[in-house]
């Protein structure tokens, strides 16, 4: 009972609103509250006053370039326009981009920035190689990818230069980009990583996917272990987040990023000390201490469970009480857990945390659809409210319930051994694992409701008994 209770009010405070950005948008004339009308003039006012941070801080550019409306794009629009790409490769650019401000709030926000960002080096550079709109915008999102794959705290392989070329294959309007070019990229997100310029109390009040410091009704501290400053890499951290559950769990690695299968000499069993906080699963060495700091080597050994899906390991017969857990990224773990209970258990809260909290994915790069690329899985919290996510489920699934279904409608006629069924394969084995993800999601998520909703019934009924008794008791012994 007490789970649910704190799964909800985690909820309620994450819809509070971003009381600083409304005081923002009430202290002056040229910002979003003129709605969708399209004013020239006023765009070019508040982005001249955003770009030199003119009764603007830095954490607030974002949200006025991000937002799905005229008015915004406008803004934006005008925003880049004081940006000269003229002559520098595409990393550079982004690097010279990110420095201006953090690019923070909603996935699709992001998203929106990054469009405008690949139009304007495509102004500025006409002649290059990456000259196309949807090519640009393409190699922009890969290199954000790349810099999470390689600098991010994940575990297993990075991401190697020909697994970077290969990921890419076709997507340059229905061509491959050249390998010369992807390998210079590779080679610069490698070497150096990317990075935000945001001062320090900048980034303390800014963490738009989660909550402000102070919210109505309650406060909040928010910290994030960062690296380098990087929204898109840094592991959000609620410090005072729930813990939902936690319990001795034995783990062993059994496919890396994408599915491929760990390597014989990293599948070994290892006991930890698993604590499901947030939306992270901390296997840490030690015993949990709820008022103990996240050291590094938890860190390292973390797995982020958003878009997550927990199952019954029914093709492993080796243990007993043995759960699979497969994450955003195909990575997939066989935890054992002491008891059928116990392991149960894990599997119902991890699965019930993904379905209430996991973030609409990202859209999918544009581009030529010829190599099958699984949309991007946002790691940061949903801003939408439990009938809205429900909802979101609901459509998702039957999206992509009817994508399956079509799908082994138009199956390949080639040969089995080509690369056509290979990608056929890959897609059906995404829409099967999607569709029954999203089942478990929808109902966890009406599950969820209806305990809520008994919680509140039960209280009201417990206030409303203990109220009649104490009313007796004065009756009886009038004071």
């Amino acid at each position: 009972g007490t789970c649910f209770v704190c799964l909800f009010v985690c909820a309620f405070v994450r819809e509070c609103d971003l009381g600083s950005l409304e005081r923002l948008e009430r202290g002056s004339t040229d910002t979003l509250a003129n709605g969708c009308r399209a004013d020239c003039e006023a765009a070019k006012r508040l982005a001249k006053r955003l770009y030199h941070l003119e009764g603007f801080k830095r954490c607030d550019v974002a949200r006025h370039l991000g937002k799905n409306n005229e008015f915004s794009q406008l803004v934006a629009s005008e925003y880049l326009s004081f940006f000269d790409f003229s002559g520098l490769s595409l990393d550079r650019a982004l690097r010279n981009f990110l420095k201006a401000f953090p690019l923070m709030g909603e996935t699709q926000e992001r998203e929106r920035v990054l469009v405008h960002f690949s139009r304007r080096f495509c102004h500025c550079n006409p002649q290059t190689l990456t000259s196309e709109e949807d090519g640009a915008h393409t190699l922009t999102c890969a290199l954000m990818l790349l810099n999470t794959d390689l600098h991010g705290h994940n575990i297993g392989k990075k991401m190697s230069c020909q697994q970077f070329i290969s990921n890419l294959d076709g997507l340059n309007n229905g061509k491959d980009f050249p390998k010369d070019l992807l390998k210079v990229l590779y080679n610069s997100i490698k070497n150096e990583k990317l990075e935000w310029a945001v001062e320090e109390e900048e980034l303390r009040k800014s963490l738009s996917e989660l909550v402000e410091e102070q919210c109505e009704g309650g406060s909040k501290r928010v910290a994030r272990v960062t690296d380098g400053h990087n929204p898109f890499i840094a592991i959000p951290i609620l410090l005072n987040a729930v813990t939902y559950k936690h319990g001795v769990l034995t783990r062993k690695s059994h496919a890396d990023m994408d599915g491929k299968r760990t390597p014989r000499g990293r599948r070994g069993w290892k006991k930890f000390y698993a604590v499901l906080k947030g939306m992270i699963l901390y296997l840490q060495k030690d015993e949990y201490k709820p008022d103990a700091d996240i050291s590094e080597v938890d860190l390292k050994n973390a797995v982020r469970i958003h878009h997550a899906l927990a199952t019954r390991a029914t093709d492993y017969s080796k243990r007993a009480n043995v759960l699979k857990l497969k994450t955003s990224d195909w990575r997939v773990f066989l935890l054992h857990a002491p008891s059928e209970e116990e392991m149960m258990s894990w599997i119902f809260r991890i699965n019930l945390v993904a379905a209430l909290f996991s973030a609409p994915a990202f859209p999918a790069a544009i581009g030529s659809m010829k190599k099958f690329c699984r949309p991007i899985l946002p790691s940061s919290s949903t801003r939408l409210k439990q009938e809205e996510q429900l909802l979101s489920h609901e459509s998702k699934l039957k999206q992509m319930s009817l994508e399956l279904e079509e799908h082994r409608k138009n199956s390949p006629s080639a040969d089995p051994k080509s690369r056509e069924w290979e990608e056929y394969r890959l897609k059906e084995h995404y829409l099967t694992y999607e569709v029954r993800a999203l089942n478990s999601f929808v109902n966890l998520s009406v599950l969820s409701g209806v305990i809520f909703i008994f919680l509140m019934f039960f209280s009201y009924v417990f206030f409303q008994v203990k109220a009649q008794l104490r009313n007796q008791k004065h009756a009886r012994w009038p004071v």
